[in-house]
């Protein structure tokens, strides 16, 4: 509702202008490391099936536009620059994604929104994946602090995205977002 909105827009915006020198920092080594081009845009799907583009740093260089669209992981962690990795394994690479929650495409809170062909394909095969789609897109979520991040099953991340949507409140947010932190400052390898 509106308190999820104000929670996302002062937070984002926050962390945004106390972030900018990290975001900058990230942005100038990247372009030095990994030569132009430092932004990673893909198409999502958000909330009620709607497409938006996500943001990141460019840690990787898919081989074309449907390799990117396709392909369940791209990063092959061995064969890129070591600030790449640094950035993946902090997660800083998806720092740009306050962004997107500053525009309103997706919420702090919420399921990880995926590409359309593999919501099409997810849609199809796991009962409740779509259902998803009934909240904003978040960057982390439930399933995300439950470890349910990477490589996991699908079928278990929709059954906690699902638990999260009905069982919503904007004090739930506050804890998921501070259970994020605390995981982020804590990196435990995941």
């Amino acid at each position: 509702g509106a308190g999820k909105r104000v929670l996302d827009v002062t937070v984002s915006g926050l962390l945004l202008l106390l972030l900018s020198p990290v975001l900058l920092t990230c942005a100038t080594v990247l372009r030095m490391v990994g030569g132009p081009g430092v932004l990673f845009r893909q198409e999502r799907i958000g909330q009620d099936g709607r497409p938006f583009t996500l943001l990141k740093f460019r840690t990787h260089r898919p081989a074309d536009e449907h390799e990117s669209a396709t392909r369940w992981s791209v990063a092959d962690e061995h064969r890129m620059p070591w600030f790449c990795r640094f950035l993946r394994r902090t997660s800083l690479d998806e720092l740009l994604q306050l962004w997107n929650v500053f525009r309103g495409d997706m919420s702090l809170v919420g399921p990880r929104p995926e590409r359309p062909f593999f919501v099409a394909q997810f849609s199809q095969t796991y009962p409740g994946y779509a259902a998803r789609h009934r909240a904003p897109a978040g960057i982390t979520g439930l399933a995300q602090i439950s470890g349910l991040r990477g490589d996991t099953s699908i079928e278990d991340r929709a059954r906690f995205d699902n638990a999260y949507i009905d069982d919503w409140s904007l004090w739930q947010d506050v804890c998921i977002l501070l259970r994020t932190a605390v995981a982020l400052v804590r990196p435990t390898g995941s």
